[in-house]
C-alpha cells in the first residue's frame, strides 16, 4: 500500500513539474520572443518610417526590424519588440504601421544631424547631463529636427537605458527662464504698454510683491537707466518688473497661454509633455514679475520652439508637425505682425551687440534670446544646477526657421550664452551654409 502511494507521489511530482515548466516555456516565449514564422510576418508587414528627404529611419527586412541611419532621430523613431512598437513612433503609430501603412514624417535628416552634432559637441565638454534642440520651419510649424543627447540607436535598444531613450525635446519638463523676456515685451508692446525706447528706473535689485514680496536682482551689470530694448540687451529681471508692473493679470496669462505655454501640443498621437502656469488665482505682483522672466512657470523645448516661432511667423501662431498628414494644423493671431518685426528687430540686436561671438554670424542676421534657470530641487531653488536655454530665429528680417535649445546640470560654464547660444551658433551656421546665403556687408547693428 505504502509502495502505491510512494509511486502515486512521485507521478504526480512528475507531472507537477512538467506543467511547471510547460509554464515557463510558455513565458518566455511570450518575455522573449515568438515562434519566428509569426514573428518574420508580423515584421514583414510593418510599414516604414521616412524622413522628408525620403531617407529610411526604419524598415523592415529579412523579418527583423532594421534602423538604418542608426542614431539618426533614434529617440524620435523609438523601437519594436518582437511583434509591436515600445516605445517613439514605433509605439505612437504601431497600429497604422502593423497595417502596412508608411509614416513620413516632417524631420529634414541633415537638420536632425546637425542638432545632433552640436548637442554632442557642447553637452560633454560642458560636463552636463543632458540635452535638447528643436528646429521649426517657421510658416508650417513643420519639424525640421528634434534631437536629443545622450544619443541612442534603436538597433541595439537593450544597451540603452530608459533615460537614454527619452525623447527629451517633447518630454521634458523645464523653467524656462529668460527667453519668457522676448515674448513678454511682446505682449507688452501689443497692449501698449510700452515701446522699444520706453526707458525705467533699474537699480541692480528691487523688491517686488508688497507684504508677501521679495527681492529681484539683476545678474549683468547695468546701467541704472534702461529702456526696453536694453531691458532685453542686459537680461534685466529688474527691468521686466517695471514692464509688466500695469500689465493686468489675466491679460499677461492669456498671452503666455496662447504662445502655447500651460497647454496641451497639438501634436496628434504623438505623447509630449505639457508645461504648466500658475493657476491666475496665486498672481500677485510677484508671480506675474517672475513669470516675465520666465521663473515658476513650465514649457518643453517643442513648447518654448513654437512660442519664439509665433514672433518669427509675424505674430501668428502655428502647432508644431511631425508627421505629414496627421490631423489638421492649428493657427491663432497672438500679436500685431507690426509688433512681432519690432520684437524681432530688438532680438537681433540683443544678439549683434549683446552675443556677437556666442550667437551671431557676421554679415548674418540671426536674432534670439538667452536664459539662465536655476532648476528646483526639493521645493527650493538650487545654487548648483541649472538649465541653460536659447531660443531665436532666422534671418531676422524674414525668418526661415525657428531654433529652440535646453542643456541641464552643465558644470562648466552652465550660462545660457556660454553653453545654449554657441549650439544655436552651430546649427544656424550648418544650416546657413547647405541654404547658400551669401553674407550681407554690413547690419543694421555694426
Amino acid at each position: 500500500m505504502e509502495v502505491k502511494i510512494r509511486n502515486r507521489s512521485r507521478i504526480m511530482q512528475l507531472i507537477a513539474l512538467m506543467m511547471f515548466l510547460t509554464l515557463v516555456w510558455a513565458y518566455a516565449q511570450l518575455e522573449w520572443g515568438v515562434p519566428q514564422g509569426v514573428k518574420r510576418t508580423v515584421v514583414q508587414a510593418r510599414g516604414s518610417i521616412l524622413a522628408a528627404d525620403g531617407k529610411v529611419l526604419a524598415q523592415s527586412v529579412d523579418g527583423k526590424r532594421v534602423y538604418p541611419q542608426g542614431k539618426l532621430a533614434g529617440q524620435v523613431v523609438g523601437m519594436m519588440g518582437t511583434t509591436e512598437g515600445l516605445e517613439g513612433l514605433e509605439f505612437a503609430y504601431n497600429r497604422s504601421l502593423e497595417s502596412g501603412q508608411n509614416l513620413r514624417l516632417t524631420l529634414d535628416t541633415r537638420m536632425q544631424a546637425s542638432a545632433e552634432a552640436a548637442l554632442s559637441s557642447a553637452v560633454p565638454r560642458h560636463k552636463a547631463e543632458y540635452g535638447s534642440v528643436v528646429v521649426m520651419e517657421t510658416r508650417t510649424g513643420r519639424v525640421l529636427a528634434a534631437a536629443s543627447y545622450p544619443p541612442f540607436d534603436p538597433n541595439r535598444w537593450r544597451e540603452f537605458s530608459q533615460d537614454a531613450r527619452r525623447n527629451r525635446p517633447f518630454l521634458d519638463v523645464f523653467e524656462p527662464g529668460s527667453i519668457v523676456k522676448g515674448l513678454v515685451v511682446a505682449a507688452a508692446m501689443n497692449e501698449g504698454l510700452t515701446t522699444p525706447t520706453t526707458q525705467y528706473d533699474t537699480p541692480m535689485r528691487r523688491y517686488v510683491g508688497g507684504r508677501w514680496g521679495s527681492t529681484i536682482g539683476d545678474a549683468v551689470d547695468h546701467p541704472p537707466v534702461l529702456s526696453t530694448q536694453l531691458v532685453l540687451r542686459y537680461s534685466s529681471n529688474v527691468g521686466m518688473s517695471h514692464i509688466v508692473e500695469h500689465f493686468p493679470s489675466e491679460k499677461l496669462y492669456g498671452y503666455l497661454s496662447r504662445y502655447g505655454f500651460g497647454q496641451d501640443v497639438s501634436l496628434p498621437t504623438v505623447m509630449t509633455a505639457t508645461g504648466r502656469l500658475q493657476p491666475l488665482r496665486n498672481w500677485g505682483d510677484l508671480v506675474r514679475a517672475t513669470n516675465a522672466f520666465g521663473q515658476g512657470m513650465s514649457s518643453t523645448t517643442l513648447q518654448v520652439a513654437a512660442a519664439y516661432n509665433t514672433l518669427a511667423n509675424d505674430g501668428r501662431y502655428v502647432s508644431p508637425r511631425l508627421v505629414e498628414g496627421a490631423g489638421g494644423v492649428e493657427r491663432r493671431d497672438v500679436l500685431r505682425p507690426e509688433v512681432a518685426r519690432s520684437t524681432r528687430n530688438m532680438l537681433q540686436f540683443v544678439v549683434e551687440e549683446g552675443i556677437p561671438t556666442q550667437a551671431g554670424i557676421k554679415g548674418y542676421a540671426l536674432a534670439g534670446k538667452t536664459g539662465t534657470a536655476q532648476v528646483v530641487v526639493g521645493n527650493r531653488y538650487s545654487n548648483t544646477i541649472y538649465d541653460s536655454t536659447f531660443a531665436g530665429f532666422f534671418p531676422a528680417d524674414a525668418p526661415r526657421v525657428t531654433v529652440a535649445v535646453m542643456v541641464h546640470g552643465a558644470k562648466i560654464g552652465h550660462h545660457g550664452s556660454q553653453l545654449a547660444a554657441p549650439i544655436y551658433q552651430d546649427i544656424a551656421a550648418d544650416i546657413i551654409s547647405r541654404w547658400g546665403s551669401a553674407p550681407a556687408l554690413s547690419t543694421d547693428h555694426e
